[in-house]
């Protein structure tokens, strides 16, 4: 299969951004990492691992955190482990996972490459870097392990795949709209004012960027459930308010796809109702 591979790089407000984008047919996927003080955060793709290289090399890194366990925020993670001798931090709840041989799509696979295995530690509450305090800050909802990171020292927060873009369309069949909404929620009760985001990059205007994020994710919940109360099926719903289809649906055989945005608020309001 052939892939085009292109990579960025620029420095805002001190923040050094790797961005590195594979395109195939019409599909097209993008991830940063971010360096500041010392941390690195997130470690790119396997896949585009030769441009994330030479990134780390030009930067004299003493620790990296991860915002989550999927694989293009933690490709080049073993490469930074046994090449670089760096030390890893994450949530614990992927750990044992993340020393085990990746299992996931062949899609996937083909996109961000196969990650190799590597061995993190639970990163804490909060950590240190040479001039500052970071918060971690649980936001679970894309992934069961997702965190953020709040430089409290400048003000920047690195949102991981929280945000990614204001409108969501289509998500991953593990997502959870309910509690990505929750942990916007969450985020939104810190103060911050730079938001540096995995896949959209630098968000100038970052509160507010979140806070219409969250304001169209409830506004969507919403509809969702007033039409399920009526009556309409859960296929209805995502044909009545996602008509429009998108590549990346078909090609990942629909482990990407809008109904799983309907599924998940439906499958809470049904939870709830149980309990």
């Amino acid at each position: 299969m052939f892939m085009k591979k292109n990579f960025e790089q620029k420095t805002v407000n001190g923040v050094q951004m790797g961005n590195g984008t594979l395109s195939f047919q019409s599909v097209k996927l993008n991830v940063h990492c971010f360096f500041i003080d010392g941390v690195l955060i997130d470690t790119g793709a396997k896949s585009l691992e030769r441009f994330f290289k030479a990134f780390f090399k030009q930067h004299e890194i003493d620790q990296v955190v991860i915002t989550h366990f999927h694989e293009d925020h933690t490709g080049c993670a073993s490469f930074l482990q046994k090449e670089l001798q760096l030390p890893l931090f994450m949530d614990d709840l992927m750990l044992e996972s993340c020393m085990k041989k990746a299992d996931y799509p062949l899609y996937r696979q083909l996109f961000w490459g196969r990650r190799r295995p590597f061995r993190a530690e639970p990163i804490g509450e909060t950590f240190r870097s040479p001039h500052a305090t970071w918060q971690v800050i649980k936001t679970p909802g894309h992934s069961i392990d997702h965190l953020a990171f709040l430089n409290t020292d400048t003000g920047q927060l690195f949102t991981g795949d929280l945000y990614c873009q204001e409108k969501t369309k289509v998500v991953l069949r593990e997502e959870n709209v309910p509690v990505i909404i929750e942990s916007l929620k969450k985020v939104l009760t810190y103060e911050f004012d730079d938001v540096f985001c995995n896949h959209a990059g630098y968000l100038s205007n970052g509160r507010t960027a979140l806070k219409r994020k969250l304001e169209y994710l409830l506004d969507l919940q919403g509809t969702i459930l007033k039409l399920y109360d009526e009556g309409k099926k859960l296929d209805e719903i995502n044909h009545t308010l996602f008509p429009k289809k998108y590549p990346i649906m078909s090609f990942s055989s629909g482990e990407w796809d809008s109904v799983h945005i309907v599924h998940s608020v439906i499958k809470q309001k049904d939870h709830t109702l149980i309990s």
